[in-house]
């Protein structure tokens, strides 16, 4: 059953894709896209990635390397969406503070791109030559791109509570969902590329697979099920000193 190319492997590849979409028809509907557009345009691409990956995997017409160069690309375009969705995150949480949005956009995207260089920088010192190359490479850029990504999102969540900032609902459930996934899938990537485990890689696959359809139902919870009446806290003023940090920011870029 923990096999490739088994019913659980072909349910766990297309069912959450198959939710994702309908979680980005929802989107749509209710105008959410608009507020989340980052967020919407990774249901629809991640989604078609990923049935034209496992298009490429059960047809006979397309080689390993094929497939691993097309999932090498997805990975990297993949990568720097969800950091602007951690930017998309940030603005939403942080909407009266433009100030600490602005810096934390500049930061995001700059570990994002030195990430890119430093992964691209270490492959090539490695050299072509290696055996299985290209595998080795996507391996350790996911895990690369998933450590950053899953530290981030953890310190936004860190920063809030610090800061007893208020979530919106369907911005925490989209925040909380990322925290979940990429923090299994950087435990996941980072086995992987290690290069320890090779008979196992279909189970770890799996566990991937399993971790993300969990997620997809933890975004539609949040957009279908509204909140109890009752169940949030008297609202907490948020802390002072998050003001002062706004203004001097406000300062130093006005410079």
């Amino acid at each position: 059953m923990l096999q490739a190319h088994s019913f659980l492997w072909h349910y766990l590849w297309l069912g959450p894709h198959i939710l994702q979409l309908g979680l980005a028809f929802l989107f749509w509907r209710r105008g959410l896209h608009r507020q989340f557009p980052v967020f919407f345009a990774y249901l629809i691409l991640e989604a078609a990635e990923e049935f034209l990956l496992y298009w490429m995997d059960v047809s006979p017409a397309f080689g390993s390397a094929t497939w691993w160069h097309t999932f090498l690309a997805g990975s990297v375009a993949e990568g720097l969406l969800r950091f602007a969705i951690i930017v998309e995150l940030l603005r939403h949480l942080l909407q009266p503070w433009t100030a600490l949005v602005r810096v934390g956009r500049n930061l995001v995207g700059g570990i994002g791109l030195a990430l890119i260089l430093f992964a691209g920088v270490v492959e090539l010192a490695r050299g072509p030559n290696r055996t299985n190359w290209l595998i080795n490479i996507a391996h350790d850029l996911q895990s690369s791109f998933f450590l950053v990504q899953a530290g981030l999102i953890l310190s936004v969540f860190l920063f809030a509570n610090h800061f007893r900032i208020v979530w919106e609902r369907v911005t925490y459930g989209i925040a909380l969902g990322f925290a979940i996934v990429w923090c299994e899938h950087l435990a996941i990537w980072t086995i992987l590329a290690t290069g320890i485990v090779t008979s196992a890689r279909a189970p770890l696959d799996m566990v991937n697979m399993a971790t993300y359809h969990v997620v997809v139902l933890v975004w539609l919870y949040y957009v279908l099920v509204p909140e109890p009446a009752g169940m949030r806290p008297p609202s907490v003023p948020p802390n002072a000193n998050l003001e002062i940090w706004n203004r001097e920011m406000e300062r130093f870029l006005q410079r």
